[in-house]
C-alpha cells in the first residue's frame, strides 16, 4: 500500500490528485495547504511519496522540499508545477525533489512518476 501526502494550496488540485491516486489503488494519508503544513504532516504521517506544489502562500514548495529532506533524507517528493515554471522545477530537483509532473494533471504521468521514484 503506497501512502501519499498531497501538498497544494488549491483545494480543487488536491481533489483532482486524490481522485487520480485513489482510482489507481494508492492511499492518500493526508493533505497539506502550504509548505509549513507539509513539514508538520510529513513528520506525523511518514508517507511513501509527497506531491508538492511549487507556488504556495506562507512557505513555497522548494523551501519545504529542502526542510523535509534535511529532516528526512529518504523522502520521495514529486513537484507539481504549472507550465512555464521550468526554472523553478530545476531548482526543486536540485533541492532534493525526485521528479515533477505538470499541471493540469494527466493520470498516467502522475502514476508513472510515483512508480519511478519508488523504483518500480
Amino acid at each position: 500500500m503506497t501512502r501519499v501526502l498531497i501538498v497544494d494550496d488549491a483545494a480543487f488540485m488536491r481533489m483532482m490528485l486524490k481522485d487520480i491516486l485513489t482510482k489507481n489503488g494508492l492511499t492518500v494519508v493526508g493533505e497539506a495547504v502550504n509548505g509549513a503544513d507539509a513539514i508538520e504532516k510529513y513528520g506525523e504521517l511518514n508517507p511513501d511519496v509527497v506531491t508538492m506544489d511549487i507556488t504556495m502562500p506562507e512557505m513555497d514548495g522548494i523551501t519545504s522540499v529542502k526542510k523535509i529532506r534535511a529532516l528526512h533524507p529518504q523522502a520521495n517528493i514529486i513537484m507539481c508545477s504549472a507550465m512555464g515554471q521550468q526554472p523553478m522545477v530545476l531548482e526543486a530537483i536540485q533541492a532534493g525533489a525526485k521528479d515533477f509532473v505538470v499541471k493540469p494533471f494527466q493520470a498516467d504521468r502522475v502514476i508513472n512518476s510515483i512508480n519511478k521514484v519508488l523504483g518500480r
